[in-house]
């Protein structure tokens, strides 16, 4: 059995993006040290570790020495390399490890995986050439999704297909690298929700209630939890979710992002083992943050209460509210009750890049969503 890693010993972080940057904070809270390894040498994450190793996610030299001055090591991103992985994993527990990791970079893998261990997902298929994809999308038809077996986040590494024709699969194959694809048939959602699982190398689990979801341009735009969402498709939501981390040996934390169609089938998207976007609202809905959860999961403590107290909901505030002539109005947000700011300390707000979320509480779900939606709104009051 795993030993447990009490307060003191130091967590390494593979990523120091907005995810590393709050896992790091919940872990120095319950006492940790904290290393974080990133190619930006002025991510996020720098400026709250002890440590910070700037290198690129395929430098296996560099995770290997990250891990030598750790206890344990975990993620907050799935793009580190499978060799870099192996060699933290010499020195340290690497928790989600390579065997998780090699499953979930490839979305083809992914989806083979959920085939194979009977989870329910949307029609699809896949393509290594652009004849392939061509063919497929004949097979499938639109509206369909191609998307790059590897890579893509917030909508990247994804073309939208709302009709055939001449050069559209040539096109698509092109943009998107020219490497495998997997094409997902249209699907006719009525919602998009999420379930976070926590899960230890003792093999304690832990099950967030599910978080309802809200896409613009296939970015996460807003996010409820709990979400309001009819029982029984809360119960399978979570049981699936719990299957998948238990069948994948997930130690530490993963997310099943899953669409319901308007037929009333739920269905996995994807997954991503590391905290989730759709999950910041943990910090004030829940007895435990999934950062907090995180840290007790890969450090084999015990996993601590995952009940909701109170609704929560978040948005995303993108890069885009920066462009202007004056920064966000901050203090207006502030002013709407119940509502926290999140700001994730980067350098540069480009369009489209998460800068920071805002968070409210309500005695509904739908409370907490007018009052998180009536404070982004005013960061673009003008000021005096």
């Amino acid at each position: 059995m795993s030993s447990v890693i009490v307060p003191d010993a130091t967590i390494g972080i593979l990523g120091g993006g907005q995810l590393g940057r709050m896992t790091a904070t919940a872990a120095r809270s319950l006492g940790f040290r904290v290393h974080a390894l990133d190619p930006d040498p002025a991510c996020p994450a720098r400026y709250v570790v002890e440590r910070c190793v700037t290198a690129s996610f395929d430098d296996a030299a560099a995770a290997a020495d990250l891990a030598r001055h750790c206890s344990v090591v975990t993620l907050e991103i799935e793009k580190v390399s499978l060799a870099s992985l192996r060699a933290a994993e010499a020195h340290a527990p690497v928790r989600p490890g390579a065997d998780v990791l090699a499953i979930v970079q490839d979305r083809a893998k992914q989806k083979a995986w959920l085939v194979k261990h009977g989870l329910p997902v949307g029609r699809y298929e896949e393509a290594r050439t652009a004849e392939e994809l061509d063919a497929a999308l004949g097979r499938i038809g639109a509206p369909a999704f191609v998307k790059a077996c590897s890579g893509g986040y917030d909508g990247r590494g994804q073309v939208p297909v709302k009709a055939l024709g001449d050069g559209v699969a040539a096109a698509a194959f092109t943009e998107l690298g020219g490497g495998p694809v997997v094409v997902e048939a249209g699907l006719d959602l009525e919602a998009e929700l999420s379930v976070m699982v926590a899960r230890s190398p003792r093999g304690e689990t832990a099950v967030y209630p599910p978080a309802l979801n809200h896409h613009e341009e296939r970015i996460l735009d807003w996010s409820v939890l709990p979400g309001t969402l009819p029982p029984d498709i809360v119960k399978d939501a979570m049981a699936m979710a719990e299957a998948i981390a238990s069948g994948m040996g997930v130690v530490g934390l993963v997310a099943t992002e899953f669409f319901l169609t308007k037929g009333g089938k739920l269905l996995v998207n994807e997954l991503s083992p590391r905290p989730h976007n759709s999950f910041h609202a943990t910090e004030m809905a829940c007895v435990t943050s999934q950062f907090e959860q995180v840290v007790r999961a890969v450090c084999n403590l015990p996993l601590g209460s995952v009940s909701a107290l109170r609704a929560a909901a978040i948005v995303n505030l993108l890069g885009d509210l920066w462009q202007g002539t004056q920064p966000p109005a901050f203090e207006e947000a502030l002013a709407v009750p119940g509502v926290r700011l999140f700001l994730y300390g980067k350098s540069e707000a480009r369009p489209g890049r998460k800068m920071g979320h805002l968070c409210a509480v309500g005695d509904t779900a739908e409370e907490a969503v007018r009052r998180v939606k009536e404070a982004r709104e005013r960061l673009s009051l003008p000021r005096p």
